[in-house]
């Protein structure tokens, strides 16, 4: 028997209707001789820190292991996974059908973490049949009949697994350790504000803290410039002037900040005659830009749509899943292989059935056109976002599955056309020693560009305006400067994060590096987080409430920039990511193993907490040492804090951490054992 297992049920239903389902059971389908089976995401867990604390640690009113500084910081020697609570059935029904499988197929989603969830399983049940591996990015009828008759030797990918294994210990090894060790510090200081701390969360606060300080300590800079319109005997046109970089009235930015050296050159050159200097026309090309990633997705359909990142990763997993319509979402990649430019003719066929509203955008393809966007040296585990060979019924969709599916049509159908060709056109012209410039750009192929005529989809992409058309002139002519006028300019201050640009930022982390060293590295990887979790971290800073929305902005709140604050430079800095990434890529390669990544995790991890076990940091919610009641133990006053559930509360003594005396309430005050 041969037995698939599904990093999920969607892909596990995908497998089964290629082989041909048969039967269903608890837990898999039946496919002749073949059975499909599921995970949903991660069955096994790490185990909690009290898994590894001394049975003699004390407990508190939940019964869990009290924080303790002398605890500090946990590091397991031997690592253990717990079923999930929620997974518990399902599991034993994979490990049922694994003990009766003579060869497993690891279908989990193409990528490290994918690799791992469902080695993990294998391992959990200590498996010895072999093993074959899954790997594809679409779930459509094709692409899976493809990979089924081509199935590759699990033991091939097995330390992609072992990479991911080795970056989830490591993180656990941050986040409980240092999450600890600084709730602990500011519980010294007198808070009571669980304080939570990430390899990726925290750099990603971070970068949020500094933009709000950046916005709020901005001063605009009122300067000014000079435009002016240029007459020449086939026309005019519009140009600027262009300072000396000996200007009197400058400052150290190169800005003209003296009112009164405006108006002396606005008085010497109005009226007068000039000569065209510089007339360069330079014939251009603008190559297709790539299909989507997942991060240049949120970027345009947050700054055209206003969604949130995390809507749109779910809105193209519902495309992937439920609809079948486009690839694997969850890639950083926008770029395609070669061996699937065959299938253009086809998949543009199926779109113009299914999508009528098409039909005129893609009569005018041509399929023969192979744009830069195919490229087998720049793809990776993934590829970009592109329609499928499914045919679905896009009537289904909800308005912002239609809108996404849409991008995503688009982008994919200006492949197949011709390169965008314009002239970019520089002048300048003197004018009584002073020098104006001025460009426009005349469009003599518009080429991929009619696929988005009326659009502003390609923020993420496409910076590039038409501009003003000029006279037939050359250089040598003469010209007038006529309506010179003083611009007024303020320097503006940076702009907000908002969904869009923030998860763009984290992807693009390494324009915020300044040693070259880990730029390129940070370049070269994924960035901060990967395209599955970024939307997630967000999402979960904003529930922890360090960060917060304001309308479309993404801003810091007073307990985020306190966190900042308190924590050292090596914890919030995306450069441990640029480090990790280093190692990881090793493990995977083979040139590094997870006992040396694991060995230096564990050093700087013991250099942290023993530098946060020392002093104390006032963070979060401070509350109010009660005068009336005391601790029974040491007669410190006690802390009123909220509980779990709405509306309850609890006591605390306001000697801990040394003092652990806690009391459950009972009508608004302690309740005396």
């Amino acid at each position: 028997m041969r037995l698939f297992i599904a990093e999920k049920p969607s892909v596990a239903k995908a497998i089964a209707e290629v082989l041909g389902s048969t039967d269903k059971g608890n837990g898999y389908i039946v496919c002749g001789d073949d059975y499909v089976t599921w995970c949903f995401g991660h069955l096994l867990e790490s185990a909690e820190p009290d898994h590894y604390l001394s049975d003699d640690v004390p407990k508190n009113e939940n019964g869990k292991k009290k924080w303790r500084e002398q605890d500090l910081p946990i590091v397991p020697d031997k690592w253990v996974k717990q079923p999930r609570e929620d997974a518990k059935e399902q599991l034993a029904n994979i490990g049922r059908l694994i003990k009766k499988a003579s060869v497993i197929v690891n279908a989990g989603d193409p990528d490290r973490e994918g690799q791992l969830l469902v080695d993990e399983v294998l391992d959990h049940f200590s498996n010895t049949s072999p093993v074959l591996r899954y790997w594809t990015n679409a779930a459509d009828r094709t692409s899976v009949e493809r990979e089924l008759s081509a199935l590759r030797n699990n033991a091939d990918y097995i330390s992609h697994g072992r990479a991911a294994a080795a970056r989830d210990k490591a993180d656990w090894l941050i986040g409980m350790n240092l999450s600890r060790a600084y709730t602990l510090k500011a519980i010294r200081g007198g808070s009571r504000t669980l304080l939570t701390v990430g390899r990726v969360q925290t750099p990603t606060l971070a970068m949020v803290v500094k933009r709000d300080r950046d916005i709020g300590s901005f001063k605009s800079i009122p300067h000014y410039s000079i435009g002016v319109t240029i007459k020449h005997e086939q026309g005019e046109f519009l140009a600027n002037w262009k300072m000396k970089d000996e200007q009197p009235g400058q400052d150290e930015e190169g800005r003209l900040i003296d009112v009164s050296k405006v108006e002396d050159v606005i008085q010497q050159i109005s009226n007068q005659s000039g000569t065209i200097t510089v007339f360069d026309k330079t014939p251009k090309k603008k190559y297709h830009p790539k299909v989507y990633s997942l991060s240049d997705l949120i970027l345009v359909a947050s700054n055209k749509f206003g969604y949130k990142g995390e809507d749109v990763l779910n809105t193209c997993q519902s495309l992937y899943e439920r609809h079948k319509l486009t690839s694997y979402p969850r890639t950083d990649n926008g770029y395609l292989p070669e061996s699937q430019f065959s299938d253009a003719g086809t998949i543009l066929a199926i779109l113009k059935s299914i999508n009528p509203s098409y039909s005129a955008l893609i009569d005018k393809a041509d399929i023969k056109i192979k744009s830069k966007t195919w490229d087998d040296e720049k793809t990776t585990a993934h590829h970009g976002i592109v329609p499928t060979l499914h045919k679905g019924d896009p009537t289904k969709l909800s308005e912002m599955e239609k809108n996404i599916y849409d991008l995503i049509i688009k982008s994919y159908i200006a492949q197949f056309y011709p390169v965008h060709e314009f002239l970019r056109t520089t002048v300048e012209v003197g004018i009584v020693d002073e020098t104006f410039v001025a460009a426009g750009n005349i469009v003599t192929l518009n080429g991929w560009k009619d696929v988005y005529l009326n659009d502003q989809d390609l923020s993420a992409e496409d910076d590039d305006k038409e501009e003003q058309q000029f006279p037939l002139m050359k250089k040598g002519d003469s010209v007038t400067c006529i309506a010179p006028v003083k611009k007024s300019l303020k320097t503006k201050p940076p702009s907000s994060f908002t969904d869009g640009s923030l998860n763009n930022a984290m992807s693009n982390i390494y324009r915020f590096i300044e040693d070259p060293e880990h730029k390129k590295i940070l370049k070269e990887e994924d960035g901060l987080g990967t395209e599955a979790t970024r939307t997630t971290i967000v999402s979960e800073l904003v529930r922890r409430g360090f960060l917060t929305y304001d309308g479309k902005k993404i801003i810091s709140t007073k307990l985020g920039r306190e966190l900042v604050d308190a924590l050292p430079e090596s914890v919030k800095s995306p450069v441990l990511t640029a480090i990790y990434e280093r190692m990881l890529k090793g493990i995977a390669a083979g040139t590094f193993t997870e006992e040396e990544f694991l060995a230096k995790q564990v050093q700087y991890i013991t250099d942290q907490v023993n530098k946060a076990n020392e002093g104390s940091i006032k963070v979060g919610h401070i509350p109010k040492v009660s005068n009336l009641h005391k601790c029974d133990l040491c007669g410190k006053g006690l802390y009123k804090l909220a509980g779990k559930k709405p509306g309850s509360f609890w006591w605390q003594c306001s000697g801990a951490p040394e003092c652990t005396q806690t009391y459950s309430d009972l009508n608004g005050r302690p309740r005396r054992k």
